[in-house]
This record gives structure tokens, C-alpha cells and sequence, in this order.
């Protein structure tokens, strides 16, 4: 018996590619508020296969749209976003990930770690994952 005090939602869309292993795209918890999005990697959502081998703006552009479908599944936006994960498999790629990044947050970013890793899954050039939370409602006074 679970006595945990908040709820656990699992989020999936088919606008983001379908998970690769035993994760889900992401998970809502205290009463719908946070969202943890799992890294996503720049795969056609469509066909599941890796969009712009061999080019960082192509796959930073589909992992930004892939994570913008997921945080639109569960109803929030990249306004919501509270933290970013940026992993890299070449930090010389830092300059046009982190461009293409700050069109999607001109203003008020959240924070950020970017690291250079050894390998991504499917040898992609990119992943990034997300914390959001949705903001409290509108009391009804």
C-alpha cells in the first residue's frame, strides 16, 4: 500500500518518439503541478528514425520540438520549464545548441547544466530533458 502524498501521472504522446526502453516521456506528480521530462534525442516521431544525421542544428531542432510535444501533452509550455539538461556528445556543438535553446526561452530561462558526454543513445549528437511546473490556480475568491 502506497502512502506517498502525491499522485504520479504517466504523460505519452505520439507527438514525441516512443520510448526506447523501460522509461516513460515523462511523469506528472504533485497534483499535476511538476513535470519531469525524460531526455529526448532528435528521433521522427513518425517513423522513429534519427532526423539530420551528422548535423547538430537538425537534431537540436527535433529535440526541441519532440520536448515541446511533451510538455503540450501534459498541458504546459516551455514558460513552465524550471530546469534543463543539455547533454552533448561535442561541446564544440555548444554554440548552435545553445542559440537554437534560447529561441525557445528569450526570456526568464530556466537553469541549465550542459555537459559533454561520451556517447548518447543512437549515437545522436544531442539530448535534452526538462523540469516543469505548472503554475498554482487561480484562486476562486
Amino acid at each position: 500500500m502506497s502512502t506517498s502524498p502525491f499522485t504520479r501521472q504517466i504523460i505519452a504522446t505520439t507527438e514525441a518518439p516512443a520510448a526506447i526502453g523501460p522509461y516513460s516521456q515523462a511523469v506528472l506528480v504533485s497534483g499535476g503541478r511538476t513535470l519531469y521530462c525524460s531526455g529526448q534525442i532528435p528521433l521522427d516521431p513518425k517513423t522513429g528514425e534519427i532526423v539530420g544525421q551528422g548535423d547538430v542544428e537538425a537534431q537540436t531542432t527535433q529535440v526541441l520540438e519532440n520536448l515541446q510535444a511533451v510538455l503540450k501533452a501534459a498541458g504546459m509550455g516551455f514558460g513552465d520549464v524550471v530546469r534543463c539538461g543539455i547533454f552533448l556528445a561535442d561541446m564544440g556543438d555548444f554554440a548552435v545548441v545553445n542559440r537554437l535553446y534560447a529561441e525557445r526561452f528569450p526570456s526568464d530561462p530556466p537553469a541549465r547544466a550542459t555537459v559533454q558526454v561520451a556517447v548518447l543513445p543512437k549515437n545522436v549528437a544531442v539530448e535534452i530533458d526538462a523540469i516543469a511546473v505548472a503554475p498554482e490556480p487561480a484562486s476562486a475568491d
